[in-house]
């Protein structure tokens, strides 16, 4: 029953995973593609933590720290420097 558990998700989170990088491809603005990235690596950190909970390990735990991270920092980054569209 574990087994066909962990094989929906899989095709769940790989159907998540193409979705977003279908959007990042075709996205027709920047903030389309930033939003994609940040829902690609959030995929990514729910597929090792599900991964993790399966094998019941941690190794992986500083890899999805470090992808938070970067998740954060980036959608951070670009909200800092992309220009606004106020022009007051």
């Amino acid at each position: 029953m574990l087994q066909i558990v962990a094989v929906i998700a899989s095709v769940m989170f790989a159907i998540g995973a193409l979705c977003a990088v279908y959007r990042i491809v075709v996205g027709p603005s920047v903030l389309d593609r930033v939003i994609a990235s940040d829902v690609l690596v959030a995929t990514i950190i729910c597929a090792l933590g599900a991964e993790m909970a399966l094998n019941r390990h941690t190794d992986t735990l500083p890899v999805l720290l470090v992808l938070a991270l970067f998740a954060v920092l980036g959608s951070l980054s670009v909200a800092r420097f992309l220009p606004s569209r106020d022009s007051a």
